[in-house]
């Protein structure tokens, strides 16, 4: 007998026991027929299951393809794309979708997406006047312990008026040429780098540098100011190393609204142009003011922001040129201009503005910010404002302007000090304080000063438009 016997066999074997060779046989067709039908219907049960689950799977496989199907209808429909859009992300700020964001079809044009189905976008844009940088201040922001140069404590109590907004821009007044050529003071302005540093801190966005001192220390300077900017994360416009820098122009991205922002300098206080790099400043021509402009029109901007260098120094009011400029900026399709370089405040005023074609659009202009940092004794040149604009831009109505407020800042020194002598005053702010008594310290000598600074600058500015 076999050790290892079956179980068929095992039934086998007990049934032989009893002894009749034809029982034996009988016996064993029955059970052989058993086996053979039980194994059938085994591999039939087997098939079938499998045939079941095959059945299952490719109905969960087509309804997988429908909903995916219908999803990206909708998509297309809702968004009103043709087969040929192309659409790509914001890497900037992080966006996952921009739809103003496109690719440039074969012709040159930009492909602008319907604005039919997209909701009006509110934002804030700030702006602050002059960033200069005199020799007692980098003197002041020198940390002997350290022999580096800080000067982040002159912006500490302002900062909260700028960083928290979706744009903040700001005027560079001097050059980041190195400490090689040595850090100067006016007429030819050299200042440590770590003042970009101080200025992102402070969360400025985008730094024009169009002025009448970008070429201080020729175009090497003005080259490693675009340097130092882009080592500091601070987007910039209005001087370039190349020909194919000036010819991009920078934009900003708030939602789907997609910003152009271009800047122009009046000159560059006697100091010529180098050949050959005609490139390399934007200057006040409407030729070349015209043509940038049309360019951000083609690629698609919403809006466009002028940075005009320009004006009278120390001149309260805009000049007939900058009168003249602002008229031909928004006839030319500009939104909104944000003036510096006289440094001191000048008025600023919402105009609705007829087209050639005779539409009307909403636009703004503030001929000059002030001096935001600066050293100078002149009469309001230690006055400055942060301007803030609420805006709205509706893809049917264009742009809507919401508010203007503004925050007056006054440039302190305080003598009593060794160091940390500079710093950013919210006057309003200090004079609640000082006359609510929750903080004195500032002294009724500057009190009154700021009360008066306050004054020359309301009534210069006028109301805030709320």
């Amino acid at each position: 007998m076999k050790k290892d016997v079956k179980c068929d066999d095992v039934r086998f074997l007990s049934v032989s026991k009893k002894g009749s060779s034809n029982f034996k046989k009988e016996q064993y067709k029955k059970d052989r027929y058993k086996r053979d039908k039980y194994k059938r219907d085994v591999v039939k049960g087997d098939w079938f299951k499998k045939f079941l689950l095959l059945i299952l799977f490719l109905v969960i496989v087509l309804f997988i393809v429908l909903i995916k199907f219908f999803d990206f209808s909708s998509f297309f429909e809702s968004n009103d794309l043709s087969d040929n859009d192309s659409l790509y992300n914001d890497a900037s700020d992080g966006n996952s979708f921009d739809a103003d964001i496109l690719k440039n079809s074969s012709d040159g044009d930009l492909i602008n997406s319907d604005a039919k189905g997209k909701v009006p976008v509110s934002f804030n844009l700030v702006a602050t006047g002059d960033i200069l940088c005199h020799n007692t201040q980098y003197f002041d922001a020198y940390v002997r312990s350290s022999g580096i140069y800080d000067f982040n404590y002159v912006f500490d109590d302002v900062k909260k008026y700028i960083e928290p907004y979706d744009i903040a821009i700001s005027s560079l007044e001097t050059s980041f040429a190195g400490a090689d050529k040595g850090y100067s003071n006016y007429p030819r302005f050299n200042t440590p780098d770590s003042l970009a540093e101080a200025i992102r801190n402070t969360g400025i966005d985008v730094v024009s540098t169009a002025g009448n001192h970008c070429l201080d220390y020729g175009f090497f300077g003005l080259s490693r100011t675009i340097d130092v900017l882009d080592a500091n994360g601070l987007d910039h416009l209005g001087t370039y190393k190349t020909k194919e820098d000036q010819s991009k122009i920078l934009y900003k991205y708030i939602g789907d609204v997609k910003i152009a922002f271009l800047n122009y300098t009046y000159g560059t206080n006697g100091i010529p142009i180098p050949d050959g790099k005609e490139f390399c400043v934007n200057l006040i021509d409407k030729d070349l003011i015209s043509s940038q402009i049309s360019q951000a029109k083609a690629e698609g901007a919403h809006l466009i922001v002028a940075c005009m260098h320009w004006g009278t120094e120390y001149l309260t009011s805009s000049n007939s040129e900058q009168d003249d400029l602002a008229d031909f900026l928004f006839l030319e399709g500009v939104d909104i201009i944000i003036g510096n370089h006289p440094h001191v405040i000048e008025p600023f005023e919402k105009r609705v503005v007829t087209m050639d074609d005779g539409s009307v659009k909403n636009c703004f202009v503030a001929y000059a910010l002030g001096n935001f940092t600066a050293d100078q004794n002149y009469a309001n040149t230690r006055d400055s404002i942060i301007l803030n604009l609420s805006l709205t831009y509706d893809f049917d109505d264009g742009l809507l302007i919401d508010s203007v407020t503004y925050t007056p800042v006054y440039i302190y020194e305080n003598n009593s000090v060794s160091t940390h002598k500079f710093k950013l005053i919210d006057i309003e702010d200090a004079i609640y304080k000082y006359e609510s008594g929750i903080d004195t310290s500032i002294g009724v000598s500057l009190y009154n000063t700021l009360k008066k600074e306050l004054n020359n600058i309301v009534s210069i500015v006028g109301d805030e438009i709320v």
